[in-house]
């Protein structure tokens, strides 16, 4: 078979296996692949090709006896994290940097009122686990980056927003892209750390307001110094005048 027909025909039985998950047409098991194929008139090779997607977008999942099941939709994977994992590995530019402050700004106090109002015992547990983790270590020990994705990836799942869970691969990537340009700093070492106990502390007190606004400072602190990094950079060439604002600073 032609490799592009073979492609539209795996589309195609997507998306018709997808209108049926989502019509509840096959309750929550489907029906074996010699079946599908034949309701689909298409090979076993164009079924399993098909259900392979569907498996890795977190829509269905294989056990064995059981056969396969169809997930609940807020498992689905809305965003590619192996497209996001990609893109933050370039080196990033002025305009990158720029971009993952406004979305952290965006994202993140948002969901630290969320998790206030909405987390469990067990994940308010678990995000003061975190920041006790963290608090224990030093910049530039291995396990320091690792523990702050932790920290700020579980305030973002507390949240109970399906669709800002799914967004902690971007979270931790941006994380992974800032740090490195603020970390080396101990006055900004220390005011993250105040920062990050202030979001703690309110996510704890159930106070939506303050977790909110304690998470913008946060955020603050780094866009503040990724944007001095960037004016002291064109100093060489081009003094930078005082004060330069975070979006003056990275151009927007």
């Amino acid at each position: 078979m032609d490799e592009n027909k073979e492609r539209s025909l795996v589309a195609k039985v997507m998306d018709g296996l997808v209108s049926g998950i989502v019509e509840q047409k096959y309750g929550a098991i489907l029906p074996p692949q010699d079946i599908l194929s034949k309701e689909f008139d298409v090979s076993r090779t164009v079924m399993r090709e098909a259900l392979s997607m569907l498996l890795a977008r977190h829509m269905l999942d294989v056990r064995p006896k059981t056969g396969t099941r169809i997930r609940p939709m807020s498992d689905w994977r809305l965003i590619d994290e192996d497209v996001v994992s990609w893109r933050f590995r370039a080196k990033p530019d002025q305009t990158f940097l720029r971009d993952v402050i406004e979305f952290r700004m965006l994202i993140e106090p948002r969901a630290a009122a969320l998790a206030a109002a909405r987390a469990t015992p067990d994940e308010i547990a678990g995000i003061r686990d975190a920041f006790e983790a963290l608090t224990r270590l030093q910049v530039g020990e291995p396990e320091y980056q690792a523990a702050d994705e932790v920290l700020h990836t579980r305030i973002v799942a507390a949240s109970g927003n399906q669709f800002f869970r799914q967004m902690t691969a971007i979270v931790r990537g941006a994380l992974v892209t800032v740090n490195p340009i603020v970390d080396g700093i101990e006055s900004v070492r220390e005011a993250t750390l105040a920062a990050q106990r202030s979001v703690v502390e309110a996510i704890e007190a159930k106070d939506p307001g303050a977790a909110e606004s304690a998470t913008r400072t946060l955020v603050d602190l780094a866009a503040e110094e990724v944007g001095r990094a960037f004016s002291l950079q064109r100093t060489s060439a081009q003094p930078a005048p005082p004060s330069t604002s975070i979006n003056e600073s990275l151009g927007a």
